[in-house]
């Protein structure tokens, strides 16, 4: 999720087993420990493109993690401050703020490492990492809890509210994608079309407007759906064409088993001379955001090519299409219009 998110997470979990005893500081410190996982992306600079990906959300997302340096923040906070509260209660704050981290991001489409060094990556795809629907609401009631005092009943209460509403939007989430993904063999077959495999997830800014993609040996079909419409769905075709991973050759280090990791499989190749196009479309197309103005995936690479093979790559940027963002034809979208 968004940094604001894991702020405002790591704050609430921490007031809930440590505000009683620290007050705010609770809540400032659990902020602070919420975002720490997250400082992975700065070695990502070190990293070849593809695998600053895999780095990102790996072991700091894991539970060794949590395990590991919640008992050391603890010892150096419990120092810090003389000793005032007790290494539990500072052990109780780290921890739960470091853990809650990665367990709220494997909600979404990217997931997490969280049994590193396995290299598995858990990730249910519920939520998208940007949700006003999840984050305002909660943030309200943790800013609230901020002007009560310490010993007032209401603190403790109004901070359990946002995260129960917090964990309730999850679990909303949760049964949408399970709901739509039960209907996607209807949704095909309606079409007479066969696909190997589907996946389903949320579209931004909302768990309402939901992305589906299928694929058979030549082609993948993608369509939306909205909650608040359950009609007939307009599927789109998107030749898969003749270039695969599995053909491309590379200059160094072979990075086709990576990159079919981090895209899952679904991915599209385009060449035009000497640059190919590695397009990740688990995260879905621009075309509903910029009211069908530029229809690209929204994630991939750029290969750079010699001779045949790849000599460099680097991240595609999407900037130029979020320059004709419809807020107003997205949303006309997301309420079923």
């Amino acid at each position: 999720m968004d940094s604001l998110t894991q702020i405002v997470l790591g704050g609430a979990v921490a007031e809930l087993v440590a505000g009683k005893k620290m007050g705010n500081k609770a809540i400032f410190w659990g902020a602070l420990a919420g975002t720490i996982p997250d400082l992975d992306v700065f070695f990502r600079a070190f990293y070849h493109p593809i695998d600053a990906a895999l780095l990102h959300r790996g072991f700091s997302h894991s539970i060794l993690f949590s395990i590991v340096f919640g008992p050391l923040f603890a010892w150096i906070f419990f120092q810090c401050y003389k000793k005032k509260y007790t290494f539990m209660c500072w052990l109780n704050l780290f921890f739960w703020s470091f853990i809650t981290h990665p367990i709220l991001d494997m909600f979404t489409n990217y997931g997490t490492q969280f049994l590193w060094p396995l290299d598995v990556r858990i990730t249910f795809n519920t939520i998208f990492v940007i949700d006003p629907l999840y984050t305002l609401p909660f943030l309200v009631c943790l800013v609230w809890v901020l002007f009560l005092k310490r010993d007032n009943p209401k603190r403790f209460k109004i901070n359990l509210i946002g995260i129960i509403y917090s964990s309730v939007y999850l679990l909303w989430g949760v049964v949408a994608k399970l709901i739509l993904l039960s209907q996607t063999h209807a949704v095909f077959s309606n079409e007479n079309i066969s696909v190997n495999r589907s996946m389903v997830t949320p579209m931004p800014l909302t768990s309402f407007y939901w992305y589906t993609l299928g694929e058979d040996d030549s082609t993948y079909y993608v369509y939306y759906t909205s909650i608040f419409n359950g009609g007939a769905k307009k599927i789109e075709r998107i030749p898969k064409g003749n270039i695969r991973l599995e053909n491309l050759k590379w200059k160094d280090v072979n990075y086709t088993d990576k990159l079919n990791i981090v895209s899952n499989g679904y991915y599209l190749l385009e060449q035009k001379n000497d640059t190919i196009s590695y397009y990740d479309l688990r995260f879905g197309f621009t075309g509903k955001l910029t009211g069908e103005k530029v229809n690209k995936p929204v994630m991939g690479y750029q290969f750079i090519t010699k001779n045949n093979a790849v000599q460099k790559a680097e991240q595609m940027n999407r900037g130029e299409a979020f320059k004709f963002v419809d807020f107003h034809y997205y949303f006309k979208r997301v309420f079923g219009n």
